[in-house]
This record gives structure tokens, sequence and C-alpha cells, in this order.
């Protein structure tokens, strides 16, 4: 996650020094498509041939993709790195996530996903503070290498993590012929719809909070997702375990009012002050939300499908950001004045979600 993140603060400025200052939408768009399009396959693959070999297709393509963002001489070049870079987003968290969940206590699920969360919390927030002072320090060509080397250790750990897919398929053609079965998971298309609406807001915040923090004139343009990590994981140490207690459902009802006033604040934030406050409510809304979605994801796959029950949440995610970045090309225009606008939508897919999980709650009576 620190290697996805380490460039993303600084990739609005990139693009503009390659003539796209009107197209920043696309930074995320374009690679959560191609994140998105890698989902089926993925999850089909983590099921069949070994979560391992899917994590490391992943972070494979992350390696020479940051390698090669510096040789990016023309905005379409730049965008196609993109493109690429987002299969390595479409393979390594479904792996990951697949063989998380076969390993993890039922009764335990919650708490154990905070802890996974609050990993995936430090890689983002700790990546994207640090890309700023990085690149302020050594330039974008060392930024890009510094992702490049965040992601080979994370390739070296992966080797000692135990695989989980007790049979195991050799590759063959026939496993890349995806059907409908292999792209969607029905079982848990409940917390896929919450995944979509919540992560329409997270594409927002990827695109603009950099330009926030240029326009409130803070130096360090990651500062909103430094503010945000500590937040986040603060709040898991209090909240890791409430979806075991109190219910998944339950949980994300507290999330996405949370969601929805740090939306709000974002929107509405003039001064340093107000920004930062809204980074802590954010940081608190994804404490609770990330683990409660998994763990609720988890719950609602089936034994032998846990790598499409994890494609189909990935896919939720992926799609969603990029309905929320390209809100932003919609909405934003590069002035201040059209924040507030722009945050606006991702309050009113917060209050969406809000109201699906009270009619889930009152019609669909699971016991998660």
């Amino acid at each position: 996650m620190a290697g996805f993140n380490l460039i993303l603060p600084e990739l609005n400025d990139y693009i503009t020094l390659l003539n796209g200052a009107n197209q920043k939408g696309l930074i995320i768009m374009l690679f959560t498509i191609s994140a998105g399009i890698s989902r089926p396959f993925s999850g089909k693959l983590s099921d069949k041939i070994g979560r391992k070999k899917v994590i490391y297709i992943g972070t494979f393509i992350a390696i020479v993709v940051c390698l090669l963002y510096p040789l990016a001489s023309s905005l379409w070049i730049f965008f196609l790195l993109r493109f690429l870079h987002g299969f390595s987003a479409g393979f390594s968290p479904t792996g990951s996530t697949a063989l998380l969940t076969d390993i993890l206590d039922e009764k335990q699920r919650g708490r154990a996903m905070g802890i996974w969360g609050t990993f995936i919390s430090l890689g983002i927030g700790v990546g994207q503070a640090a890309g700023s002072l990085i690149c302020k320090s050594f330039g974008f060509n060392f930024l890009f290498f510094s992702a490049s080397l965040s992601t080979v250790i994370s390739l070296l750990l992966v080797k000692n993590v135990n695989e989980t897919l007790a049979k195991k398929e050799r590759f063959h053609s026939s496993l890349l012929k995806i059907n409908w079965r292999d792209i969607i998971e029905p079982s848990v298309i409940p917390a896929a719809v919450v995944m979509l609406l919540t992560a329409i807001c997270s594409g927002i915040i990827f695109v603009i909070t950099p330009e926030i923090s240029k326009f409130l004139h803070f130096e360090n343009k990651g500062i909103f997702f430094g503010i945000y990590v500590i937040s986040t994981i603060l709040i898991r140490l209090f909240a890791s375990g409430l979806s075991d207690k109190i219910g998944r459902r339950q949980t994300m009802l507290i999330a996405v009012c949370s969601l929805a006033g740090s939306m709000l604040f974002i929107g509405l934030a003039k001064t340093k002050e107000m920004y930062l406050l809204s980074a802590i409510i954010f940081g608190i809304a994804t404490g609770i939300s990330s683990p409660t979605l998994f763990a609720w994801t988890a719950d609602l796959s089936h034994e032998l499908r846990r790598g499409v029950g994890a494609g189909t949440m990935f896919i939720a995610l992926e799609l969603g950001v990029m309905i929320g970045s390209f809100s932003t090309m919609l909405m934003y225009d590069n002035h201040f004045s059209s924040v507030f606008s722009t945050f606006l939508v991702g309050v009113i897919c917060a209050i969406i979600a809000a109201l699906y999980l009270i009619c889930h709650l009152r019609f669909k009576k699971h016991r998660v």
C-alpha cells in the first residue's frame, strides 16, 4: 500500500508538467478501471492456482511500472502506465484478502480485519505523507524508485507467508475464460453496495485533497493522509472488535454517518484547522468501516469462493473510486470555489449508504 500511495500526492503536479492539468481525474480513474477489469481474473485464479501466486503477479507489475514512470515523456505514455499500474492493485489485494480470510477465526474476524486494515491505512497514510517529502528533497525520479523499492520489500516478505489454498491447480489457459460467476459472488452483494457508495467518497478525496492542501498553503500535499492515518489507527484501538459485538451492519451505519460528516467538513473547510479536523473525522469513519466491510464480506462469502468474494468487494471498491474520480472531472475546475460542490457528491453517496443499511437492517434478518 505504501508503494501505491507514495507517488499519489505528487501526480497532480507531475501531469501538470506534461500539460495535463485538466485531466487530473484520470490519474485515479484509469488506475481503477484496470484494477476492476483484473478482479474477475485474480479472484478466479486465487481460488484455482493459489493465493500467493496472485499476490506475486500484482507485486511484480507494480515494481516494473514504478520503474518506468520516469520514462513517461508524454501524457499518453503516463496514462498508459497508470492503466497498467492498476492491474497490480487488481491482483495483490485480492490474493491477500482471500489468504487472510482462510486463516481467520469466524468469531474474531472483525478484530482481525481491524489489524489488517490498520496496516492498509499505515501504507496509505505513511506513503502519502512521505511522498511529498521525498519528492521535494530528491525529485520525481527518486520518488518513483522509492515506490518500487517499497514493493520489492513486500515481495520478499510474501515469500515467508504460507499458502492457504489446499487444492491448487496448475495454470492453464482455460482459467482465463471468465463468466458471470467468476465476476460476482451474489452472497456478498449487500457489503459490495455499501463499499461502492463509500468508495465514491474516497475517489473524490484521492484526487482533490492534494489540491486543497495546496490552496491552504500546506507544504506537504500528503498532510491530509498523515493526519487521517493517525486518526484511523487510534479509533481501531478502541473499535476494531465493535462489529463482532453489535453486528456488521450496525457498525457500518455508524461509519457511513461519520463519513457523511467528514465529506461535508472537507467541502466547507476554509482554514487549516477545519481541514485537519475533517481528516480526523474521515480517519474515524474509515477506521470503523474498512475492517467491518472486510469482515462482513468474509462472513457472506462461500468457503470455496472466497477469492471471487474478495474480488467482488474490490470491484465495488474500484468502481466507486472510478465514479468518484470521474465526478471530480465534472465538478472541479481547478479553483477553490468548486471544492464544496465536488464534495457534496460524497455527502449524498454516504447518506444513500446509510439509508441502504437502515433498509437492509429492517427487511433482511441476517445474523451479521
